[in-house]
C-alpha cells in the first residue's frame, strides 16, 4: 500500500470500530488493525472521541489520555497525543466522573449533568449540563487533524452504538461517524453467545441515516470449526445486506491495556507467563489489594511478566498470609479506599506485615494511604484523615492535578514512569529515597506509575523483595517487558491479517461508506 491509504479532499481514510456491547473487543480489534496497517507501510493513528476509564496514561506533552489509546498508538508505532482521546471520563463513584478535556481536567460532573439532564450544581456541571453535544465540535476537530496528518485513522466506539437513550448526545459512536462520514464495522463477542441477534438488533435499532454507515460485522473470540458458523453468517447477510468481514478466533494471552475491569488485567500473555518456571529455586507471590476505584492496575503486569512471579488480586486479609509482596495500587478515591481497607481488616494485616519486615509497595493512591496524614478537600472532601502511618509522608490534595513523565534512578538503576495525582506528598524522612517517595524497612512508596516496566529497576526491586521475604527467587536476566508488549501487538496484527477480509477493510478505509446499504426495520424509535 506504500502509505497511499486516504480519501479525496486531503483527509486520510477513516474507519470506526463499534461493538455490540462493552468488552466486545473494540480495543483489541482497533489495535490489531493499526498494527496490520503500519506493517503495510501506512501511517495510521488511533482515535477514541470519549473514553470512560480509570486506566490512563500521560503523553510526552503532559496530557492525560486513556491507556487503551496509548496502547493503540504503540500498535500504530506513533507517539500518543491528546488528539487521540479528546474526552476522558474518570469515574469517582456510581454517579459522577472527572471530565478530562484535551488531556486536562475541567470539572467533576454527575452522569445526569454530563448527559444533558437537569440538576447540575458544580461549575463544571454549569458549563456542560445540557450541552454535551457541544463537545462534538472539539472531537470532530481532533479527528480531522489526525486525518490531515495520517494516511488512516482507526476510531474506536464506546459501549454500543444502539444505546437509544443516549443517541441524542452521542459523540463517540454514530455521532462522530455521521459527522465525519466514516464507515462503521461492528464487533460482536461470540464467546458470550447471541452474536447474530446482537448484530441484527444493533443494526435494526439505528436510524436510517446511521444504518447507512454500518458496512459490516466482525465476529470476535470464536472457538471451533468456522464452517459450522458460515450458514449463520450467510443468513445474517441476507437479513441485513451487510457482510461479515472476518471471524477472529479466541486467542489466549492478549494482555493489553484496555479500559476497565479487573478481568482485563487478569488475562493475557504477560499474565499467563507465570506458568514459566522460576529462574531461581522459589516463586515470588504478589498480592494486589483490589481497592475501590482501582486505577492503573496495569502497573503490576510488569511483575507478572517475570518467570516465577505469581500475581493475584485479593480483597480479604487471609489472602495476604502467603504473599511475599503486597501491593497497594492507585485509586481514584484514596480516602474511600483507605476506609475500605480498614473495614475489611486488610489495613491491620498490612501494618502487621510491615512490623514483621515483610514487603509492601504503595503506588500513587496506595503510596498516599501508607503515609501518616491525608488532608483532602478535593477528591473526597473528607478533610483531615489519618493514614496507615507506615511511611513518614503527609499528603495534601491540590485542586491542580499533577501530570508528568519523570525519569530518574532508583536502587542504582535507571527508571522512568508517569504521574497522575491530586495528592501532593511531603516526605519527612525514611531510610532511603525511592523515586519521589521513600522506603522505611520493607515498606516502599512512590507516585510513579509504570516504573516497574523499567527492566533493570524491576529486577533490582524484586531482588530486594525476595531477600526481605526470605525467598530464593532470582529474577530472570533477560525478561524485556517492552519486547513482550511488542509481541502481543504483533499477535493482534496477525489476527487481523490472517482472519479478517483485509481487502474489504482497506476499501472501506480508502473509499469510505459504500453506497446503497439497505435499511433494516424498524429503525430508531
Amino acid at each position: 500500500m506504500n502509505g497511499q491509504c486516504g480519501t479525496a479532499g486531503g483527509l486520510g481514510g477513516g474507519l470506526l470500530v463499534a461493538g455490540t456491547t462493552s468488552d466486545a473487543g473494540k480495543s483489541v480489534v482497533t489495535a490489531g488493525i493499526c498494527r496490520w496497517l503500519v506493517r503495510q507501510g501506512v501511517k495510521v493513528a488511533p482515535f477514541k472521541a470519549q473514553n470512560m476509564s480509570l486506566n490512563s496514561f500521560v503523553t510526552r506533552e503532559g496530557a492525560e489520555i486513556g491507556r487503551a489509546q496509548a496502547m493503540q498508538a504503540a500498535a500504530a508505532r506513533v507517539e500518543p497525543t491528546a488528539l487521540m482521546n479528546p474526552v476522558l471520563l474518570k469515574p469517582g463513584g456510581d454517579r459522577s466522573s472527572q471530565v478530562v478535556l484535551l488531556g486536562r481536567p475541567v470539572g467533576e460532573l454527575s452522569a445526569r449533568g454530563y448527559f444533558g439532564g437537569p440538576g447540575g450544581s458544580s461549575p463544571g456541571e454549569a458549563r456542560y449540563a445540557g450541552g454535551r453535544e457541544q463537545l462534538l465540535g472539539t472531537v470532530t476537530d481532533c479527528l480531522a487533524e489526525l486525518r490531515r496528518t495520517h494516511d488512516a485513522v482507526i476510531c474506536e466506539g464506546a459501549g454500543s452504538p444502539a444505546e437509544i437513550n443516549l443517541r441524542r448526545t452521542d459523540i463517540v459512536n454514530m455521532g462522530i461517524a455521521r459527522t465525519a462520514r466514516i464507515p462503521v464495522v461492528v464487533v460482536g463477542d461470540i464467546d458470550r453467545g447471541g452474536v447474530f441477534a446482537s448484530f441484527f438488533g444493533t443494526t435494526a435499532l439505528l436510524s436510517k441515516e446511521d444504518q447507512a454507515l454500518v458496512a459490516g460485522y466482525l465476529v470476535n473470540k470464536f472457538r471451533g470449526d468456522v464452517t459450522l458458523l458460515e450458514p449463520g453468517l450467510d443468513m445474517l447477510e441476507r437479513l441485513t445486506g451487510r457482510p461479515t468481514l472476518g471471524v477472529l478466533p479466541y486467542a489466549h494471552g492478549l494482555g493489553i491495556d484496555e479500559e476497565d475491569g479487573l478481568r482485563v488485567s487478569l488475562r493475557g500473555a504477560v499474565r499467563e507467563s507465570v506458568v514459566a518456571p522460576p529462574h531461581g529455586a522459589d516463586v515470588l507471590r504478589v498480592a494486589v489489594c483490589a481497592v475501590p476505584l482501582m486505577s492503573n492496575f496495569t502497573d503490576v503486569d510488569a511483575l507478572a511478566a517475570e518467570p516465577g512471579v505469581v500475581v493475584r488480586f485479593v480483597d480479604r486479609p487471609e489472602e495476604l498470609a502467603d504473599a511475599d509482596l503486597v501491593v497497594l495500587p492507585g485509586t481514584r478515591g484514596t480516602v474511600r479506599a483507605l476506609r475500605w481497607l480498614r473495614e475489611r481488616g486488610l489495613a491491620d494485616a498490612i501494618v502487621r506485615r510491615a512490623a514483621e519486615g515483610r514487603p509492601v509497595l504503595g503506588i500513587c493512591g496506595g503510596f498516599q494511604m501508607l503515609g501518616e496524614h491525608i488532608d483532602d478537600e478535593v477528591e473526597s472532601k473528607a478533610g483531615a484523615v489519618e493514614g496507615l502511618g507506615m511511611l513518614p509522608v503527609r499528603v495534601r490534595f491540590a485542586v491542580e492535578k499533577t501530570l508528568a513523565r519523570p525519569v530518574g534512578e532508583a536502587l542504582g538503576e535507571p527508571v522512568e514512569g508517569y504521574e497522575i495525582h491530586h495528592g501532593v506528598a511531603e516526605v519527612t524522612g525514611g531510610d532511603e529515597a525511592f523515586m519521589d517517595g521513600c522506603r522505611v524497612g520493607s515498606v516502599w512508596g512512590t507516585h510513579w506509575h509504570g516504573s516497574l516496566e523499567s527492566d533493570a529497576f524491576r529486577r533490582a526491586f524484586l531482588r530486594r523483595v525476595a531477600a526481605d521475604a526470605g525467598r530464593a527467587f532470582v529474577p530472570a536476566p533477560d525478561t524485556r517487558f517492552g519486547a513482550l508488549r511488542e509481541e502481543q501487538l504483533d499477535r493482534l496484527g496477525d489476527l487481523i491479517e490472517e482472519h479478517a477480509d483485509t481487502g474489504a477493510l482497506l476499501r472501506l478505509i480508502e473509499k469510505g461508506v459504500p453506497e446503497g446499504l439497505p435499511f433494516v426495520p424498524p429503525g430508531a424509535p
